[in-house]
């Protein structure tokens, strides 16, 4: 049923694009490809589950202390990893580089930590609550999942655009110097900016998490694939790109599932966004400006 389909694909796509968030306002802002991301959301959802299973904390304050971690833990990234980078005027793939060491660390941290198999959430976490008309069957969660992904978009677009910080945050995208000559203090931003992006990862682990009942330490890696192709789709650095891409990856993948075949599900996704970027190599959202100073 289309109309089933078309829900499936909106929660799907809602978390893609929420993640896609933190990580192309990493790039947009310190000009960095941060690929420790998906290790992030990967804690995210351990940090969760540990809070409702170890400490019976309530869903939605586990969802807040679980973004509060992980955009700590990005802070402490950013302190230890990437400002003696930016103090040496490292080239663009160094970050990189750097930041796939992290990931691989955190990864086989939580594997020692919580082994390899999937753990899930105790029985009666998740809301099991649904509406029905007809053969359209939503659950409380699906609402959950788009609505917390939507305000949280919505929420980082308003500051972006309508907010004093989110013009300092603009200009120091634009040039760094320039922004620094201006009085405006970039090292300060480029810290709020690895936390938002941190806690925004950590708040798509947390639903992903809740969506497929399904927790390891490698569900990272995936997303982290997805990510990076939603980005690029959308145009590095966009935010609104960001949030297209992410929505075109989940109804691309969900219908390629319901009406082709779940074995040709990336095959399909990853084929249309091949597509797409023939025709606009640099993304949907015009051309990749190159970062100056």
């Amino acid at each position: 049923m289309l109309e089933q389909q078309f829900i499936n694909a909106l929660t799907l796509g809602s978390v893609y694009a929420l993640f896609a968030l933190g990580f192309t306002l990493i790039f947009g802002v310190l000009g960095v490809i941060n690929l420790s991301h998906g290790a992030l959301f990967m804690l995210g959802s351990y940090a969760a589950l540990l809070l409702v299973d170890k400490f019976a904390v309530p869903l939605w304050l586990a969802m807040l202390a679980a973004m509060l971690i992980t955009g700590c833990i990005a802070l402490v990234i950013d302190y230890l990893v990437l400002k003696p980078l930016r103090a040496r005027n490292a080239p663009h793939l160094t970050p990189m580089i750097a930041t796939i060491g992290v990931a691989i660390m955190l990864t086989s941290l939580a594997q020692g930590l919580f082994g390899a198999e999937n753990k899930r959430f105790p029985i009666g976490t998740i809301p099991d609550q649904s509406l029905n008309w007809g053969h359209l069957h939503i659950t409380a969660l699906q609402i959950d999942i788009v609505v917390i992904s939507f305000v949280l978009m919505i929420v980082l677009l308003t500051v972006m655009r309508r907010t004093q910080l989110g013009r300092a945050l603009r200009a120091i995208a634009e040039s760094p110097r320039a922004a620094y000559l201006l009085g405006i203090n970039v090292e300060g931003l480029f810290y709020l900016t690895s936390f938002a992006a941190g806690a925004l990862g950590g708040a798509a682990g947390v639903l992903v998490g809740l969506s497929f009942n399904a927790i390891s330490p490698f569900m990272g890696q995936p997303m982290l694939h997805k990510g990076i192709a939603v980005i690029i789709l959308g145009g590095m650095g966009d935010i609104r790109g960001a949030l297209i891409g992410g929505l075109f990856l989940g109804f691309a993948e969900v219908m390629s599932v319901a009406y082709i075949s779940s074995d040709l599900r990336d095959a399909v996704a990853f084929g249309l966004l091949f597509l797409i970027l023939l025709v606009r190599p640099s993304g949907m959202f015009g051309k990749i400006l190159e970062r100056k100073a």
